[in-house]
């Protein structure tokens, strides 16, 4: 397992939708690993792929409170095929958009269809915190982000903030 480095905002990569994969083999199970290793130390709850550069439909999840134990999710081409009616409200931030966060209202519980580690099809039910996090790395494989759901000019001002902490990062120091 190693870390990949994680793409921030803004970068045109972000802004694309990811593609399905045939297969899952051995390659993709060692990228998925190395996408909950990159995830765990950031830390964050939820990683898509296209975060990493890679614009295939792949997501962790760990929103296991205890670092101890940890429960992962490995979702393969998620799908999500239903959403409910009623909303809620949680903050979101995103290791793509690093020190950001606003309150994003999205359906309070999902459903996805999704194949997992091992290759197997499987259905999941959600709600609270864990529907928030599926909603918010789908949209990922999308193309969207959680800032997108936010007013034009709070958007702007938080994507001029990061163009300006990125020329801090791309600073070479003597």
């Amino acid at each position: 397992m190693s870390q990949r480095k994680i793409v921030i905002e803004p970068d045109p990569i972000l802004r694309k939708k990811s593609e399905m994969l045939e297969t899952v083999d051995d390659e993709l199970r060692a990228l998925l690993d190395d996408m909950l290793e990159t995830m765990y130390d950031a830390p964050g709850i939820g990683l898509a792929a296209v975060q990493v550069g890679i614009l295939k439909r792949l997501i962790v999840i760990d929103i296991s409170k205890d670092k101890e134990k940890k429960n992962p999710l490995f979702l393969i081409n998620p799908e999500i095929i239903s959403s409910s009616k009623k909303t809620s409200v949680h903050e979101e931030g995103c290791l793509s958009l690093p020190g950001h966060f606003a309150e994003i209202e999205r359906p309070a519980e999902c459903q996805i269809k999704f194949i997992d580690y091992n290759g197997k099809e499987k259905k999941l039910k959600a709600d609270g915190l864990l529907a928030t996090c599926i909603q918010h790395e789908v949209d990922h494989l999308n193309g969207i982000l959680f800032i997108d759901y936010l007013s034009k000019l709070k958007k702007d001002m938080i994507v001029k903030k990061l163009i300006k902490h990125k020329k801090e990062l791309d600073k070479v120091i003597l």
